[in-house]
């Protein structure tokens, strides 16, 4: 069974940080890039980061370059999203999601297969 969880969330205020870690299982990890998402409440669902198969090839949405790191550990199956310097329209609720793809990455989730349920991010000025 594939499964994405992913955990981290909460409540912080504005500045603070939080790291969102996504555990992958029931697929090849090594073969998927991962991605992580946030939808906030009647917006759509939008990229913020993702990580290739062999993490040599990063992405970022402008609205987090230079705030928020994707690293992965390919040997726990794991990605993990570092978010500093937070602000409250950081908050939504992320996902992270798996798509097969060697060497590469991308941030339009249409292409992703495999999608975690979510964990609430919410920033408070």
């Amino acid at each position: 069974e594939v499964q994405l969880v992913e955990s981290g969330g909460g409540l912080v205020q504005t500045g603070g940080s939080l790291r969102l870690p996504c555990v992958a299982s029931g697929f090849t990890f090594d073969d998927h890039a991962i991605g992580w998402f946030r939808q906030a409440p009647g917006k759509e669902r939008e990229g913020v980061s993702c990580i290739s198969s062999s993490g040599g090839s990063t992405d970022y949405a402008d609205s987090v370059k230079g705030r928020f790191t994707i690293s992965s550990d390919n040997a726990k199956n794991t990605v993990y999203l570092q978010m500093n310097s937070l602000k409250p329209e950081d908050t939504a609720v992320y996902y992270c999601a798996a798509e097969f793809a060697l060497n590469a990455c991308t941030l339009t989730p249409g292409f992703y297969d495999y999608w975690g349920q979510g964990t609430q991010v919410t920033v408070s000025s």
